[in-house]
């Protein structure tokens, strides 16, 4: 009997161990911190998930499939979006670099392949002749167009932008995550790669009860 109580006891702590952490309370200042400035979401109605990233970082190229493995079970009041993180004068080239893609539409054919370029084929990309060299080469772009988009006052704008959110959200590293405007976290933070996605899930339900609360007390 003392054996199956034991052998009990080691299957309860298993499952209980298995719970989603959305169900669990989180802690303030370890695996999240809120952030200086809230902004409020892009997408009203719906709760953002942001993640700060530089194509230079092996980190966020090293996160990158458990990103995407996670942008393809979102539900749907969730909505997901990359800002290129700017944290000094060098990083600027590669986050206009996403910006140009996006704005052009083939955000699909470079984004990977940039990633893949800097860190699986280890070749850097180190002035705007390569970085446009590379636009053509993968992804059938003018030069003059990338020349002209590169250089436009849209992605200076988003640039600006970018910057403006990273001093606001307390950006200092990346990859980082911010949720609905109001929450950041980070792998350090969480405590692993798929402690993470468990904190970023369980903050978005934080926000998905929030909302829902609001709904109900308004007139």
């Amino acid at each position: 009997m003392s054996i199956f109580r034991r052998f009990l006891g080691i299957v309860v702590t298993a499952c209980l161990l298995a719970v989603p952490l959305a169900g669990q309370a989180l802690e303030e200042g370890k695996e999240y911190a809120r952030v200086p400035v809230s902004v409020p979401p892009e997408t009203p109605g719906r709760i953002e998930v942001i993640e700060f990233f530089w194509y230079g970082c092996p980190h966020c190229y090293h996160l990158e499939p458990h990103v995407e493995q996670w942008v393809s079970n979102l539900p749907d009041d969730v909505v997901f979006r990359r800002v290129p993180a700017v944290l000094g004068p060098s990083w600027e080239p590669l986050a206009r670099a996403y910006v140009v893609a996006d704005l052009l539409g083939v955000l699909d054919r470079i984004h990977k392949p940039l990633f893949d370029r800097l860190h699986k084929e280890r070749k850097r990309i180190r002035n705007l002749n390569e970085l446009r060299e590379f636009f053509v080469e993968q992804a059938g772009v003018d030069p003059k167009a990338f020349d002209q988009t590169y250089n436009s006052f849209a992605v200076v704008a988003r640039i600006n932008r970018a910057k403006q959110l990273g001093k606001r959200f307390g950006i200092t590293g990346v990859p980082a995550f911010v949720i609905n405007g109001k929450y950041r976290t980070s792998v350090s933070m969480a405590g692993g790669e798929d402690r993470l996605f468990e904190v970023i899930d369980a903050l978005v339900d934080r926000e998905r009860k929030a909302l829902a609360s609001q709904e109900k007390t308004a007139p």
